[in-house]
């Protein structure tokens, strides 16, 4: 079937929820992309941060031919291989950083989506301050979650509601709920202490994406994780760490919030996680993630036997291939080579989760179609803004022939 078949088909039989690219993609491998013509594209994407390990990694498509093979789903009133090792690996990674002493058992819930991961966070934070507040004999339910603006958490009715980007939201006025998020502005600390001094003893928590992806990546400065932390903790609330996008060693460490020093209460990640099959997870220290109980939550698909097979394949290839020290290096080096352009005014970003802000009078939108066309995958996030999410694979040499191409285009 022709490119052109395909975009009939899909104009008339599926819903228009996305601006599609002139391109239809039909094999990958490692950092590269074929379309249905044979041309080569090198993927600076990767599935909005998705295909972690490269595409067709052969050691996750080995594991997941033999899953497939065995057993695909049987449903969550059981168990299954590896869902608990899983489990205690990410219980582990959390806790990377923590002294010894001060180590707490994390426990996951499984879903499907980071939409999903964050409307398991917000549910939990919740009924977690519900019962602190019930223990203490108040009559106040904490309920306000505070989120930043500029968030991104999903498109859920909940998680489109701690979402904080008015344009997202207009069309679907009034949100459910909508009350019971508050945005402040990111890296202000004295707006952050200003909203706990008025409401303090209404916020069940307090939910953050370490590094802002769908805005133009904008990481949060240590001293306000800290101050979140301090906040929350003063004030009996949970604090969140949305990692769906910047989680999963996108930007070097498991987490991102790990370079801070800080510990959350509640984490969630997705994209990544599964390398390519999708997957979510809410993970929470044990002394909040204890007030769930059977018939609370749940998810028909979430922790599949797949899903689980592609996480632990994951992070085996990540562990045994050095892949951290990998997009440490390479993302320094893809920064400092954007940076370089004369077309790109600032360079944000940690690890390989980076943004190159262009010129007044460069269309971002218009450089990523020309990039298609010399065979590179990229996005923009503004009018402005380009973003780059390569696989955890990518070398030195991708990024030269990226900036290579990039300089012509620009």
């Amino acid at each position: 079937m022709t490119l052109e078949q395909q975009k009939q088909l899909e104009s008339e039989y599926v819903m228009h929820t996305f601006g599609r690219k002139p391109v239809e993609f039909v094999r990958g491998e490692g950092m590269r992309l074929w379309d249905d013509e044979g041309r080569e594209y090198l993927d600076f994407l990767s599935g909005i941060g998705v295909v972690s390990l490269g595409h067709c990694h052969p050691k996750l498509v080995e594991a997941l031919t033999a899953q497939t093979a065995k057993l695909m789903h049987v449903r969550n009133y059981y168990y299954i291989e590896g869902r608990g090792e899983l489990a205690k690996r990410l219980s582990d990674l959390l806790n990377e950083r923590v002294d010894e002493a001060d180590r707490e058992p994390w426990q996951t819930f499984f879903a499907n989506s980071g939409a999903e991961a964050n409307e398991c966070a917000i549910k939990l934070a919740r009924l977690y301050a519900r019962r602190q507040a019930e223990a203490a004999g108040s009559s106040v339910r904490p309920q306000l979650i505070v989120v930043l603006e500029r968030s991104f958490h999903g498109r859920t009715q909940a998680t489109l509601s701690a979402t904080a980007q008015p344009v997202k939201q207009e069309a679907f006025q009034p949100l459910p709920d909508q009350d019971l998020f508050v945005a402040v502005p990111p890296n202000d600390v004295a707006s952050l202490e200003e909203t706990f001094a008025k409401r303090g003893n209404e916020i069940a928590g307090v939910l953050v994406e370490p590094v802002q992806g769908e805005c133009g990546v904008y990481p949060c400065a240590d001293e306000y994780l800290k101050a979140a932390r301090r906040l929350t903790s003063e004030n009996g609330a949970v604090l969140m760490f949305d990692e769906v996008q910047c989680g999963m060693f996108r930007c070097g460490t498991p987490f991102a919030y790990q370079s801070a020093g800080v510990q959350p209460d509640i984490v969630t990640m997705a994209k990544g996680i599964g390398g390519g099959v999708p997957m979510g997870a809410c993970a929470a220290r044990k002394r909040v993630a204890q007030v769930f109980e059977p018939g609370l939550h749940g998810s028909t698909f979430g922790g599949s036997c797949l899903a689980i097979t592609a996480a632990n394949t994951v992070l085996d290839v990540i562990a045994a291939e050095g892949i951290a020290q990998n997009v440490e290096e390479v993302g320094a080096y893809l920064r400092a080579r954007l940076a370089e352009l004369p077309c790109v005014r600032e360079v944000r970003g940690r690890g390989l989760m980076v943004a190159a802000d262009l010129a007044d009078g460069l269309d971002a939108n218009a450089v990523v179609l020309a990039g298609l066309e010399t065979g590179l995958v990229f996005n923009a996030t503004g009018p402005h803004t380009l973003r780059f999410l390569p696989p955890l694979i990518c070398t030195r040499e991708d990024v030269d022939v990226l900036v290579e191409r990039l300089a012509t285009l620009l």
